[in-house]
């Protein structure tokens, strides 16, 4: 099967900072690095390296060349990518020694994505195919219906977290990966907890503690714990978890595989600096040792 990833582009301008800058102060960096990043594009490359057939669909500004390129020479599918007058998103980050992160966005191309680009690249979808979004471009409501219509399965990476986002989208959700701060979010704003939400598949990220499936159908929990690293950057770790996740479903895994299998990823990409650049392949996946 494929997977087709509504995702953002970013230009990931990562500082290495002492420190995290407190409000009011001025503050050197110690070094900077641009990556390819955005929350589509990281899972674009997570599932492509994973061993999926990817296609992404997106946008990127007349300064988004390189990105395009840079997507393609990882595998993924960039022919529903397009390029408009809008300056490509690009996130500023500052990372401190020991892993945290702050991130400034500027959402750009990634806003302005047209209808008629969705269903001309969902149009070559196949039914049972995996239909990703997040939070970082327009039309994941349209996305959304037009996927549940296709047959698709339709999974939604709450973040950035939006309530209203999460709940435009969840009457269409197969599949719904939240960390443990949107999950509480999103349960005082609906009153439901995550397995009461009518989603067939939720997953849960736990940060150091791992990760939860829900299933919404039986209410089963399922836990994996994550895997004891030293990371540095922390920046796109959900991203390659969530890649990982849809890309393990989609080459015929069970969901504690996949799941396992997406710790592994994420465990070791965190022990790298950068983002989409940085993403493990399967390979080196399968090889680590924790």
């Amino acid at each position: 099967m494929a997977i087709w990833n509504l995702g953002s582009i970013n230009a990931d301008m990562v500082y290495s900072m002492p420190h995290l800058p407190a409000a009011g102060e001025t503050l050197a960096a110690l070094r900077l690095d641009r990556f390819l990043g955005g929350k589509g594009a990281n899972m674009s490359v997570a599932a492509t390296r994973a061993g999926s057939e990817v296609h992404h669909i997106g946008a990127v500004g007349p300064d988004g060349v390189w990105a395009i390129e840079r997507l393609k020479a990882y595998g993924a599918g960039t022919d529903h990518v397009s390029q408009v007058e809008t300056p490509t998103g690009h996130a500023i980050i500052a990372v401190e020694p020991e892993g945290e992160n702050q991130i400034i966005l500027f959402p750009g191309a990634n806003r302005v994505l047209n209808s008629e680009q969705l269903e001309q690249a969902l149009s070559q979808a196949s039914g049972g195919d995996i239909l990703v979004m997040q939070n970082e471009t327009n039309l994941q409501a349209e996305a959304a219906q037009l996927g549940r219509r296709m047959g698709l399965r339709v999974c939604y990476a709450a973040a950035p977290f939006d309530a209203d986002a999460v709940q435009a989208v969840l009457p269409y959700l197969d599949f719904l990966i939240l960390n443990e701060v949107e999950a509480q979010q999103l349960q005082q704003d609906t009153g439901k907890t995550p397995g009461e939400l009518g989603v067939k598949d939720v997953i849960i990220t736990l940060g150091s503690k791992g990760a939860r499936h829900i299933d919404g159908e039986t209410g089963a929990v399922l836990d994996v714990p994550a895997l004891p690293v030293t990371a540095v950057d922390t920046t796109g770790a959900g991203d390659t978890f969530t890649g990982y996740v849809l890309s393990g479903l989609d080459q015929g895994l069970a969901m504690a595989e996949a799941m396992a299998q997406a710790s592994r990823a994420a465990a070791l990409m965190v022990t790298r600096h950068g983002t989409a650049d940085v993403i493990p392949e399967l390979a080196e996946v399968q090889a680590a040792r924790f």
